[in-house]
């Protein structure tokens, strides 16, 4: 029977990488490693320094293919993000089908934690329902950009006794979590924390968090809001792409 691992590696640091990471990486014969194009070759990079750093032995095998991207010519998010999710199923199953032996190990390496804004389990869970491929499969968690981003600014996501909502830029743009002190916000490509300028909001923003390129900014939102979109533009110029995660706090917890 094929075994697959989906290994959290933690966002960005070698050194985020738990030591039950550490023992499922020693036991992969075959790495599966995502190619999302040049501009984001440091993501590679970053895996394979991992590989080499923990796994003790020297006959795995490193096997990369091309991320499909999602397309920008349909109308609704999901949708796109359905078919992108079909295309990378197709690339899972040719990997796992003809890149993995019976009886090895295969490992796919996510970055973060693979429960939080990741497609691989479900992904991995929809090859199994399908019935096409046999195999066990195990997840192992990580250390999620949102954990890095709280320890990096020294800040405790919640306020005490109240919700955290995880959320991304088009729900950030509908307004602030009604029942909520705390918002985690992902996917923000639009910088639409702009639009809750009015609102008496701290932000804790970070991008590239745990790596050699992390920049990290906070204060109030009204105050600190041009920064983050100046310096948030230049790095994607810079570096062709930005990974970047924020918290927001109300200054004066509301109450019920």
């Amino acid at each position: 029977m094929k075994r697959i691992l989906i290994i959290g590696i933690g966002a960005g640091n070698p050194e985020y990488v738990t030591v039950q990471a550490i023992n499922a990486l020693n036991q992969a014969d075959v790495f599966f490693v995502m190619d999302k194009g040049e501009a984001k070759a440091k993501l590679i990079a970053l895996r394979r320094e991992i590989i080499e750093r923990y796994v003790k032995k020297r006959d795995y095998r490193i096997v990369e293919a091309i991320n499909p991207e999602r397309r920008r010519d349909t109308a609704s998010y999901t949708d796109a993000v359905d078919i992108l999710n079909r295309d990378k199923q197709a690339v899972f199953e040719r990997l796992i089908g003809e890149e993995l032996r019976d009886g090895e190990c295969g490992a796919f390496l996510v970055w973060g934690d693979p429960s939080l804004y990741d497609s691989t389990m479900r992904i991995v869970e929809a090859i199994v329902a399908s019935g096409r491929l046999a195999f066990e499969y195990e997840v192992i968690p990580g250390i999620s950009s949102v954990q890095a981003l709280a320890a990096k600014h020294r800040v405790a996501l919640n306020a005490i006794g109240r919700a955290v909502e995880i959320t991304n830029g088009r729900g950030i743009a509908e307004g602030f979590p009604g029942r909520a002190d705390s918002a985690v916000v992902m996917l923000d490509a639009q910088n639409a924390f702009r639009q809750l300028a009015h609102e008496d909001l701290d932000i804790f923003w970070g991008a590239y968090v745990g790596t050699d390129d992390e920049i990290l900014i906070s204060g109030p939102l009204r105050d600190v809001m041009d920064e983050i979109e100046r310096v948030r533009a230049e790095a994607r110029a810079r570096h062709g792409w930005i990974m970047d995660t924020y918290l927001l706090k109300r200054r004066t917890p509301s109450r019920d």
